[in-house]
Order: C-alpha cells, then structure tokens, then sequence
C-alpha cells in the first residue's frame, strides 16, 4: 500500500507526466490515503474517485456522440407535471431513489435521461407568476395569453364572454385532428380542468366547467361550458380518448352518477357520458379501472374514462386504497395503444397530465407531491417503452413551478423528507438532527408559503386548508409521514405558484431544437415543425 509520502513523490514530477495520467495517479493516491476514512452516509458503495471521473468521461461520451433527429415526427406526446419546478424534481428523484433504497441524490427519474433540456419562461401576459390556464394554452396555442382564460387570446377579459368572442386560438390537438392524426389527452384532475381543458375548449374563464357555472351573461353572449366543449369538438374525428375524473361536470342535477351515486352538476338535463357513448359501437364510456382494461382497443375508436366525481385521487392514496380509479401509467398505456390502433400512418397526439402535484403542493403537503412525481416518472418510463424515439417527439415540462424549497446542509442520504442531519467538523455525519436558532430541529423541505405546519393525521391533505404557519417543534414528530404538511412562512390559505423558469425535458425528431431559454409558448411552435407543417 503506497504511504502519503509515496504518493507526493509519485506526483511530484507531474508537470512532466500527460494529463490522464497525472489524474489517474491523483485518483489512485486519493483512493489509497481514505481507505481508512469511515463512511457514514448510504452512498452507493460502487462510488469511489475512480469512478466519479469516468462517469464523467462516459457521460460526455456520450454527448459527443449525439446526432440530430431531423425525422418528421408521426407523433407528439407532450407530457406536464402541474406544478413540477426543478426543486420538485430534484426532491422526487431523491424521494424516488430512497424508496428503492439508495441514497437518493444519484438517482435520475425517467425523463432527466432525455439527451434534450432547456429551461421555460412562464409568465403570463398579465401576471409576473403565472397560473394554469393561460400556461396550457401557451403551450397548446402557441401564444401567451392572461391568466385564467383557456384557449383565447390575450385580448379577453377574464371572466368576459362578450370580449372573449373572435379571439379563440386554435389547439395543437384541434389542428391535428383536422389533418387525419388521431388525438386524445390522460390526466389525474378532471378533464375539464384548465390544463386538459386547453387541448380542446375555448373560454373567457377556466372555472366554467359546466354549464350551472355559466353567469347569465355569458349565456346571453353564447359561451359554453368546458364540459359541452368537449361533447362538441367537431375537429376531424373527434377526440379519439379522454381519460381522467370529473364525472360530476358531465352528469345533470337530476340524476346520479354511477360513481357515487350523487346527483351531477348540470343544469340543462344533457347526460355527456350517454351522449358520448350512444354515438355508435365504437364509443364507450367506462368509469372504473376493471372497465377500461376490459375496453377492446381495436374496435374502440372513441374512448372517454372519468373515474372520479371531482379531481382523481393522489398516487399515494390510489397505492393504499382499494380503488376502483387506474394509475397514470395504465391510463397512459390504454390511450397509446388506442391511438396506435386508430392512426395508422398518419400517426397522433396525446397529452399527458399528472395534474395532482399542483393540488398537494397547494395543500402544503409535499409527500403527495413527491409521489405523484415519481408517478409521472413511471409514466414516462411507459412512454418510451411504447414508443419510438425515431418517429415520437416526447417533451416532458411543467406549467410553472411551486414555492417548495430544498436546503439545511443535510448530510448525504438524509431522508429527502425527514429532519436534517448534517456533518461534524470532519464531514461525517451527526448523530441528532441540527437544530436552528430557535432551538428547534427543521425539515429539508419547506413552502414559503400555504396553509403551514400538520402532523401526522393533522388535517386532510386532500383540501387547501388552514393549519399552523410558522416554526413549530417537530421534537417527536414524524416528518415523513404521508400526511405531514411543511412548515410556511407566510399563512396563506393555499400554498401559491411561483415565477421561476421551469425546465423542459425532450427526446425523439427534431428535439434538439430544445437548446435555450425559451419563451413557454415556444413548445408548440417546436411540436408543429416537427409534424412537418
């Protein structure tokens, strides 16, 4: 075993030496002098300096090999996490790794291996942070829009009907289906909510989800409800799938839905899911997940699933309950291959949607939040497996980001959800966690903002409700429990969005063209080129 002074003498002439070896001989030296060093974080024990520098080596390997994909894309899969900022992602690939066991931080999630990423601009015309309605139609439209307005331009008022008429914006999907594509969308909100509801609708206000929402003046004027929208999408084929919850918005006050039994919402006696599925033999409407997997895609060339009265339930809770709701990756791999089996050569669009990290983070609950991320990574996981990336663009982003943020100088392996521990003076890690100025321990993870601190079984994550801002003592507490909320420090009713870029992730034709700091509405302009219009 070479000594410490072996090692400075085997360096000392290393200006003579070429630089690999000179590194290789620096990398062997500082193997040997920490063979004794104690290691307490779980890192992963194939780790070493060796090994940091030639994944190094191989990754950029592997960016030197990269070669555009300048094929016309057959389809587009455009994939949203609602609400997912880059300090989500980052907690969910740590959450993610620990949950298979490993430390956390070294961990990818499927979409992070896309050889394109770039970073997304999301204000709105009228507000610095932005929110979904005017995001998705960005994205689905190609222009930046006010916030609150679904599929119109900038020149309507919010809440207008009368302003917003001759403003609307064509959709991505609506264009597609006019050219012969096949198209359709999955999301876990309702599917009149406003990031699903920008694929097809047209609105002056996101919340007209049905038509007892209307004000009398926008029914004077003309305007429809989102719900009907959907009913009435007279581009090419029609919607060829819609999957998600919602069922309350399609259903009239004077019946009851064969979820919960309760009556719907709509005032005007129409019952969309029988007006859906009396098209002919190849419309269904199914509303449980025994349904939907029974469905026989090669017949089924009109597929609507809602699978919940209002918003579908959060991962988590779909993975401890026995529901009768599908996860994402079921939803996403039963519109795939209906769109498969409907397109044929000319391909299709699909728009994908993991809509609940948005409503955990407003909750303040950043468990669900996580969960649901790493969903949408198994998600995506499916996406590839499904699909080619010769002749499918795949982009994967997020609508505007959240005020969670990651910090306290936790040691490496730290539970990305628990109390920080960080280092001694010897950088290895404590043996209690780090306490703040007030004496008290903290969390990693926190919320500028929201509802504020919950302990376990404290409050219901499902709703936006008051708790406790401000510090609390978490002495005792378990802060990894599925139902603790972070602490915040301004009290807010809901935890808000926040204006930082969000970052875009692409891989198949023509996604280098992902490369910059780009304005939101840019990605539609990006998923047009590549279909070759």
């Amino acid at each position: 075993m070479k000594s410490a002074v072996n090692c400075r003498e085997s360096l000392s002439c290393g200006a003579k030496q070429p630089v690999s070896s000179l590194v290789l001989a620096i990398l062997a030296c500082t193997m040997t002098l920490n063979l004794h060093a104690q290691t307490f974080y779980p890192a992963p024990a194939s780790e070493s300096p060796q090994s940091w520098f030639a994944s190094g080596q191989a990754e950029l390997q592997r960016a030197l090999s990269q070669t555009h994909n300048t094929n016309r894309a057959k389809n587009v899969i455009l994939i949203v996490g609602d609400g997912m900022g880059i300090s989500t992602v980052t907690a969910a690939r740590i959450f993610a790794g620990q949950l298979e066991g490993s430390a956390g931080e070294e961990n990818s999630l499927a979409f992070e291996q896309f050889p394109a990423v770039a970073l997304s601009k999301t204000y709105n015309t009228n507000q610095q942070t932005s929110d979904s309605a005017g995001t998705a139609t960005a994205m689905m439209a190609g222009i930046k829009t006010r916030a609150g307005v679904i599929g119109v331009n900038q020149y309507a008022d919010t809440g207008d009907c009368q302003s917003s008429l001759g403003t609307e914006v064509p959709s991505l999907m609506q264009q597609a289906a006019e050219r012969g594509l096949a198209t359709g969308f999955v999301t876990t909100t309702r599917i009149t909510h406003a990031t699903p509801a920008a694929t097809y609708a047209h609105t002056p206000h996101r919340d007209w989800e049905n038509d007892s929402l209307l004000p009398a003046d926008a029914v004077q004027h003309g305007c429809k409800d989102i719900a009907r929208q959907l009913l009435e999408f007279s581009h090419g084929d029609g919607i060829n799938v819609a999957l998600g919850g919602g069922i309350e918005q399609f259903t009239p006050a004077n019946k009851s839905d064969p979820i919960t039994g309760r009556p719907g919402a709509r005032q005007d006696s129409r019952d969309l899911t029988e007006e859906w599925a009396s098209r002919g033999n190849s419309s269904a409407f199914v509303w449980t997940k025994a349904q939907l997997a029974a469905i026989d895609l090669s017949r089924t060339q009109h597929l609507l699933g809602l699978f919940s009265r209002s918003q579908m339930d959060y991962a988590y809770d779909r993975q401890v309950s026995d529901t009768t709701q599908p996860d994402l990756p079921t939803m996403t791999e039963t519109a795939i291959r209906l769109l498969q089996a409907q397109s044929g050569d000319d391909g299709f669009f699909l728009m994908i949607e993991a809509g609940r990290i948005d409503h955990a983070h407003h909750a303040g609950n950043a468990y669900r939040a996580l969960n649901d991320t790493r969903e949408l990574s198994d998600t995506v996981q499916k996406v590839i497996e499904l699909t080619s990336e010769q002749d499918t663009l795949v982009i994967v982003t997020a609508d505007h980001s959240h005020s969670l943020t990651l910090g306290g100088y936790a040691t490496r392996g730290n539970p990305i959800l628990g109390a920080v521990v960080g280092n001694n003076d010897h950088g290895h890690a404590d043996t209690a966690p780090s306490l703040a100025q007030d004496n008290m321990p903290y969390t990693t993870l926190g919320y500028r903002d929201g509802p504020g601190f919950a302990a376990e079984g404290g409050g219901d994550p499902r709703y936006m409700i008051p708790v406790a801002p401000g510090r609390h003592d978490l002495s005792g507490i378990d802060p990894t429990h599925p139902d603790f909320h972070q602490e915040a420090l301004i009290p807010l009713e809901s935890e808000g969005h926040t204006g930082e870029d969000v970052a875009i992730y692409a891989r198949g034709p023509w996604s280098h063209l992902f490369h910059s700091t780009h304005e939101q509405h840019y990605i539609y302009h990006v998923m047009r080129h590549a279909y070759g219009w």
